[in-house]
């Protein structure tokens, strides 16, 4: 069988992490597009939750009954998850770009050292 041989380009962003990470600008802008998608995510929410609590079901079937009140359960969960998913990404994300940009300026401040 054939062995994999390990590139170049993997060697050196292991030498050199600073190459992996991605710049402040790059994680604020995901960022940002995380919490648009987190604010969308949350008028669904309401929509939904405000939709199902205006209108009553409509059987008198007690299986009936209990089923729609999962269906809604699920729905309403599943979109609460989103939002709470997108929101926490947007968070992690604008940390992420505060760690890069405080480990850069550390990098510029320590003056190389000689080999």
């Amino acid at each position: 069988m054939n062995t994999p041989t390990p590139t170049p380009n993997s060697e050196t962003q292991l030498a050199n992490p600073e190459q992996t990470l991605p710049g402040p600008l790059r994680c604020l802008s995901a960022a940002l597009i995380s919490a648009l998608l987190a604010v969308g995510s949350y008028y669904l929410t309401s929509s939904i939750a405000q939709t199902f609590a205006n209108k009553p079901l409509p059987s008198g079937n007690v299986a009936t009954i209990n089923i729609a009140i999962a269906v809604r359960t699920l729905v309403v969960g599943i979109t609460t998850l989103a939002t709470f998913v997108f929101g926490m990404v947007a968070i992690g994300l604008v940390a992420l770009a505060i760690q890069v940009s405080i480990q850069r300026l550390n990098n510029r401040r320590t003056p190389p050292s000689p080999n």
